[in-house]
């Protein structure tokens, strides 16, 4: 039986794997024109950037996040389009890595040409990061935003270990190299709290940077809690409530551009290296094999390594 599973499930990822390496194929040299045509060579240019922010190279399971290489495909498109005058980034996303975060806010910061977010359901705390890069930032009334803080989890397994009768043995070099595997002791915690208060630093003054608030006061607003887009425009964290359209107004008002026609960007090219995507297959396959209380452990060991998230 388990045999069998394994058989289908190999064909099923190898049919996912062409679908999505086609759905990735080359863009189309034009887009969707909505509006009035401007003058010839002025457009304004709409992204979509959707998903969790993470780090690495394009593959099966980084399709669906917002990653600096796809953000850099991009962005390289559109500042070598002598057209597009500007750029509307629709951000929905609830956040993510913090480098990733980090690389991708000052990747939009150094684009040449006016950014203007339009904020979906929800751009939190990476999502909102990245979208203080920009040279404004429009949310509906109903955007789920904020939510400027630093979170870190680790997951100690040890009680679950003891239970299936697993022994743990660790050989290190380094008096705290072992300290995301098992209960932390309070100095560890101490060390820890350390990291995230530096990361959450990072975040405030990179927000007050941005938004040309105080670092006092986006300290005050960064609690880590969710405002509403309403909320969000009467504390200064997003500039005007509209939804995409105004987005559009607005960058093509910062471009000087009175009717530009927008052009929505297909998905850039992304490269999945064949040796990657045959490992994503091994991964898949030796996931089938193994046994429920097997693969659980197999996944708990995968979610163990520390992270850093906005």
């Amino acid at each position: 039986m388990r045999k069998k599973v394994v058989v289908l499930g190999i064909v099923g990822l190898a049919v996912m794997s062409v679908v999505a390496l086609l759905h990735m194929g080359p863009p189309s040299d034009g887009g969707l024109a909505r509006g009035r045509l401007g003058p010839p060579g002025a457009r304004v240019a709409v992204v979509y950037l959707q998903g969790p922010i993470a780090e690495g190279r394009p593959s099966m399971s980084t399709t669906a996040a917002i990653t600096p290489r796809l953000v850099a495909k991009y962005l390289e498109k559109l500042e070598a389009d002598p057209s597009v005058k500007a750029a509307v980034l629709r951000v929905d996303s609830p956040g993510g890595s913090v480098a990733a975060s980090q690389a991708i806010a000052g990747m939009i910061e150094e684009f040449s040409k006016p950014v203007v977010v339009s904020m979906g359901d929800i751009a939190a705390s990476g999502g909102y990061y990245i979208s203080a890069a920009a040279d404004r930032i429009i949310a509906m009334p109903g955007t789920m935003t904020g939510s400027i803080g630093v979170i870190m989890s680790i997951m100690d397994l040890h009680g679950l270990y003891d239970k299936l009768g697993i022994k743990d043995q660790v050989i290190k070099s380094g008096r705290h190299k072992d300290m995301y595997q098992r209960t932390l002791t309070p100095e560890e915690r101490a060390l820890v709290q350390k990291v995230s208060d530096a990361a959450y630093e990072q975040f405030v003054t990179d927000v007050a940077t941005h938004r040309g608030l105080p670092v006092e006061r986006v300290k005050e607003l960064a609690t880590g809690e969710l405002y509403l887009g309403s909320q969000a425009a009467e504390l200064g964290l997003v500039d005007d409530l509209g939804d995409l359209d105004d987005a559009v107004a607005a960058a093509a008002e910062l471009a000087g551009v009175e009717s530009p026609t927008v052009y929505e960007v297909p998905s850039p090219i992304l490269f999945v290296n064949l040796w990657d995507l045959l490992g994503e297959v091994g991964a898949f396959v030796k996931g089938l094999a193994l046994s429920p209380e097997e693969r659980v452990l197999w996944r708990l060991r995968e979610e163990q390594a520390p992270e850093l998230r906005y």
